[in-house]
């Protein structure tokens, strides 16, 4: 679906304006990236953070412009075909977790493959997808006994290491991060950071993260920073 001269995500003049505002929320005039890049959106509250991450994923249409995903143009897929495919080429890390609490951790992570056979094609291998997940809890620092336990059982940082898990189980090709690091300390922001890091680029994954905290900038080889008002590309470096 996407070659190596095509970038994994492009925005070529993008608006997005709520139906009776006067203006827009996003304005995006270009954005490329291409497959194995990280890159950190910074912006206030009010910036449009959201909002744009809803556009990646395909939740909202641009008002005008284009949003191009693996070569995929969004605004040509029905509501249906873009929740296919989500499922089957994002991962999603939302900022409150959304796990499911009567599951087991290991239930949760293997959820994602219910809703997309291509996720479970290529998590299954030759071992399974339960034997997947449970690797990918490993490298995230989860013990065994975990694995099974109720997910609300487990702390905050557990928790979040199983949203990351989730979100890599099947190699999705784009990662979305919506301020995943708000609840913790600086020490546990840094080792999660460290430990979301090592397995995105396990994967390759193209990873979109997005946070307030400008301290986490210099962590990333690429960030932009959303204006305040208006949801406008700032500024990029």
């Amino acid at each position: 679906m996407v070659t190596e001269d095509r970038p994994v995500v492009s925005l070529e003049r993008v608006r997005f304006r709520w139906p009776g505002q006067e203006s827009d929320t996003v304005a995006i005039e270009e954005l490329h990236l291409n497959a194995g890049e990280h890159l950190f959106v910074r912006g206030a509250s009010g910036s449009g953070k959201t909002t744009l991450l809803n556009l990646l994923a395909g939740v909202h249409t641009p008002t005008s412009g284009e949003i191009r995903l693996l070569g995929t143009d969004l605004a040509t897929l029905s509501p249906s075909q873009r929740d296919r495919f989500r499922a089957d080429h994002l991962g999603v890390v939302f900022q409150q977790f959304n796990l499911l609490p009567y599951l087991t951790t290991l239930e949760n992570v293997t959820l994602s493959c219910a809703f997309s056979s291509r996720k479970t094609d290529r998590a299954s291998n030759s071992t399974g997808v339960a034997a997947t997940a449970r690797s990918l809890l490993k490298a995230l620092n989860l013990a065994d006994d975990l694995h099974t336990a109720p997910v609300a059982t487990l702390s905050v940082g557990q928790q979040q290491r199983v949203a990351v898990a989730r979100a890599l189980i099947g190699s999705p090709e784009i990662v979305i991060a919506d301020e995943p690091t708000s609840a913790l300390d600086a020490d546990n922001r840094d080792r999660f950071l460290s430990l979301l890091f090592q397995e995105v680029e396990a994967q390759r994954c193209t990873l979109i993260f997005v946070s307030h905290d400008p301290e986490l900038a210099n962590r990333f080889a690429r960030s932009i920073e959303l204006a305040e008002a208006g949801g406008e590309l700032e500024r990029e470096s």
